[in-house]
C-alpha cells in the first residue's frame, strides 16, 4: 500500500510551520509522499527534500494545482482516500476497514476551509476525537493506527543523522559515507 498525504489550502507565511511538520509526520509514519495545493511554496518543499537528504529514505514532496483532479486520478486508478476531521467516524472504529482495503490510500489534511467536494469524495472521513486539535496530530495519530505500530522500526535507508535510541542524552550515529 503507497500512503500519499494531501495537504489542503497552503498559504506561505501563516501555514509554513505547520506544513512542513504536516510533511516530516507524514514521512515519519510511513506516507510516500506529500502533495501540497493553496499557495506553491518552493522554499518549504527544498527545505523539506533536504531534511530527507540527511535523514535517509524515499520521500517526496510536490505541488498540486488542481487537486480535484488530482483526488479523481486516484480514484480512478483505484486508490481509495481518507479525509481528516474532527466530523467523520471515529479513527479506531473504521481502522480495520482501511487496512483491510489493501488499496493505495491519499489521505487528506484540510486547511482554512474544507470545501463540502472533499467530504463527498472521500472513501471514509475520519476522526481523530470529536474536538478541534492539531491536524499534525491527527496525522500522526490515524498513520500510527494504520501501521500498526510498525512506524517504531522503520529504517530510512542511506541517512547522514540517525538517532541511537538512549534513556538520557542524545545519540547520533553520523554516516560520513553518505554525507554531501
Amino acid at each position: 500500500m503507497r500512503i500519499h498525504v494531501l495537504r489542503l489550502d497552503h498559504r506561505i507565511g501563516r501555514d509554513t510551520r505547520i506544513t512542513t511538520h504536516v510533511c516530516l509526520t507524514a514521512r515519519a509514519f510511513g506516507a510516500d509522499k506529500v502533495w501540497l495545493s493553496g499557495e506553491e511554496d518552493t522554499h518549504l518543499m527544498d527545505n523539506v527534500t533536504d531534511i530527507v537528504s540527511r535523514w535517509g529514505g524515499k520521500f517526496n514532496v510536490e505541488y498540486v494545482h488542481d487537486y480535484l483532479a488530482l483526488i479523481k486520478n486516484w480514484q480512478n486508478v483505484g486508490g481509495k482516500i481518507v479525509h481528516l476531521t474532527m466530523y467523520g467516524e471515529q479513527a479506531h472504529k473504521i481502522i480495520d476497514d482501511v487496512r483491510s482495503e489493501d488499496r493505495d490510500l491519499l489521505i487528506i489534511v484540510g486547511g482554512s476551509k474544507v470545501p463540502s467536494k472533499i467530504y463527498k469524495n472521500a472513501d471514509w472521513n475520519v476522526s481523530v476525537t470529536t474536538q478541534p486539535h492539531s491536524e499534525v496530530a491527527a496525522l500522526a495519530v490515524f498513520q500510527h493506527l494504520l501501521m500498526d505500530g510498525a512506524e517504531f522500526d522503520f529504517e530510512f535507508e542511506d541517512p547522514v543523522f540517525e538517532v541511537i535510541p538512549t534513556l538520557h542524552g542524545k545519540n547520533v550515529n553520523i554516516h560520513e559515507e553518505n554525507k554531501f
